[in-house]
This record gives C-alpha cells, structure tokens and sequence, in this order.
C-alpha cells in the first residue's frame, strides 16, 4: 500500500484509528469540494440550473459501483432519515426481527413506532440465532446491521443470500454504514432487499450525504407519507414513485456530490487494494488482541469479523492513548479501535505498545 500521508494529511499527525467514528477527508474530495462552490460562487444560480442532471449522473455513478439500478437510489442525509421514512411504509401489525444491542438508529426507530418485535442474539452464532427466530417468530421483516458498531461482528453475506432464498416473503433491510468502503459489495447479487447507509465513515465521503438502495419489489411497498417539490425532479417524475418520497426537498450537491468524489478516490486506489490491506491489519490485530485476552470471549471464535474492535480498557487507559495521539472511541464497556486501508501495521504495534 502506497503511503496516504498525503492523501489523508491526519494520518501524518496522528494514529488514527477511529473510521468507525468517523473517516477523513481526502486530499481529491477536498479539491472536489472547493472545485464545487467555485463554479456556485462565479455562476450562482446558473450551475443549479444542472442540478437535475448532476444527480442524474451521480446515481448512475453510485449504482455502477455497487450494482443497483439508478432509478433504485434515494439519495438521503444520512442513514436514520432514510430509515425513519421506510418505516412509514409498513403496517402496524407489521413483526420486526432486530438484533439486541444493534446500533439504535435501527433499533429505536422500530420500538417508537410500536410495531411487532422479536430479537436475536448477538454472540458466535449469530447465523444461527437470526435462523432459529426467523424459523420460530415468522418475522416479516429482519432488520440489522452488516457490522455492529460496539464490538465489529460482522454477519455472513452468503448466509443473509441463503436466508433470502429460504425465506423469500422475508424482507431483509441492512444498514451499511460500518461496511461500505471496505470490500467489494453487489447490491443486486446480494441477499438483501433495502440497503441505506450514511458515507461520512468508510466511504470517507464527509457528512451530510447518504443512499438507500431497493431491489424491484420493494417499489412496491406502500408511500410514505413525506412528499415535496424535490420527490418528482429528475428521474423521480411520478408523484407517485416510491424514490421520491425519500426526496421531498433539495439535495444538497456538496454533501451528496462528495459521494461521486469518495467513489473516485477508492476507484483510483482500487477495491480490491483496499480490501486487502484491510483484510491483513484486521487479522494481524485479531490475533494480537486475541492473544493478549483484549476481546470477548467469542470474537475469535468467529469465522466473519470486520477490522472493528471493542478491546479492555477503562477510561485511564483511553486517556493515555490520546496522549500519544492515538485517536480512538469509548464504546460499550471498552475502547473500539478500527483499522481502514490508509492505516499500517505501524500504528497496529504502536497502540499494543501504548497499552
């Protein structure tokens, strides 16, 4: 991996070791950004006035990259606005399969609402727990997501495909957050039915910008209730398209077109670069940790694990990683630590020196 000091100037500061926090910005998204409200301060409303077909090419873009049909992608803020919407769309006796201890963006918005709720364990068989509840609850929706933002348990994709052709009535909603921006990832071969997800942590995309994804049968759900100008502009020209209900105001073309610039960048390195050396800095920490009992119990034991990590430590030992500029979360009973490609297994043995 060629160095990204450069590229991401904090990594030259600092160990940065908090993408599941939040990621950085680039040196190209920066350019990208200042590029943007230039042509907005020399043209003013003449560069809004390709506004539509801008985001026209932005879906295509994001679609193109993780495989889903442009006319499929809502373009949201973040994660829990496009979350609160879909739920608009179910009927109140509508059962719910949730995670326990799931980030509460999925969780709350399900249990404000009052619909049916049934719950899986998250432990070393997750799989299998989410399996046995379908099998005995018959939820109609499972909602959950790809990695956990406590402790970085990943579920299997290939079980979340088997479940879906199981269990094809079963709607799966996933929330990406803590995933996209790591490894390859095909929307339409997925076993997943809605993908939503907010871009300012992996995708380092900066804040403000996320996407929802839906496979054809989903569009037909029933519309929420949210509608505005903006849910029939573009490729959303039906008043009564599902998309558009995700859209009911302006876009933002800074935050949302930072999106487009994120997706160059992670082209320009490479995918499959990227999910190499995250793949080598998560198995070497996982087996460092491992060895010095830093971990739940059950991690290792685990076939599928993220480069996310809730590791012992109290708030003494927090403090000291600050000191040595090691920058990192107080997350559940520990500190989580998370390692993304623009690390190196300089700041891996730099953190197990500190501790």
């Amino acid at each position: 991996m060629k160095n990204l000091k450069k590229e991401f100037p904090v990594v030259g500061q600092y160990t940065h070791l908090n993408t599941a926090g939040s990621g950085l910005m680039s040196e190209t998204l920066l350019d990208w950004r200042q590029e943007h409200d230039l042509d907005y301060l020399i043209m003013g409303s003449k560069m809004k006035d390709k506004q539509d077909a801008f985001l026209v090419k932005l879906r295509k873009k994001i679609g193109g990259f993780f495989n889903c049909k442009a006319t499929n992608i809502a373009l949201v803020p973040n994660f829990s606005h496009g979350f609160n919407i879909l739920l608009e769309s179910f009927k109140k006796e509508t059962k719910f399969l949730l995670l326990e201890n799931d980030y509460p963006s999925i969780n709350w918005p399900v249990e404000e609402r009052g619909f049916k709720i049934c719950h899986a364990a998250i432990n070393e068989h997750l799989e299998d727990n989410i399996l046995a509840a379908v099998e005995k609850e018959k939820p109609d929706v499972l909602a959950l997501s790809i990695v956990q933002y406590i402790n970085g348990v990943m579920i299997d994709l290939e079980f979340l495909k088997s479940l879906k052709a199981k269990y094809p009535q079963l709607l799966i909603i996933a929330d990406g957050t803590q995933y996209l921006g790591v490894a390859p990832f095909d929307f339409e071969e997925s076993g997943i039915d809605i993908l939503g997800t907010s871009c300012y942590k992996w995708m380092n995309a900066g804040y403000g910008n996320g996407f929802f994804f839906f496979k054809d049968p989903v569009m037909q759900l029933a519309l929420p209730s949210t509608i505005g100008f903006g849910s029939v502009r573009g490729l959303n020209s039906d008043k009564q398209g599902f998309v558009g209900r995700f859209e009911p105001g302006h876009i933002d073309t800074l935050a949302l077109g930072s999106v487009g610039a994120a997706i160059d960048l992670v082209q320009k390195v490479g995918i499959d670069t990227i999910e190499q050396q995250v793949d080598l800095l998560k198995n070497k920490a996982l087996m460092a940790f491992a060895e010095r009992e830093l971990l739940e119990g059950f991690i290792p034991k685990r076939k599928f694990h993220s480069s996310i990590f809730n590791i012992r430590g109290d708030e003494k030992l927090f403090d000291k990683l600050r000191e040595k500029d090691i920058i990192c979360s107080l997350r559940g009973n520990g500190i989580r630590v998370s390692f993304h490609y623009f690390n190196t297994e300089d700041d891996l043995n730099k953190l197990l020196k500190v501790i």
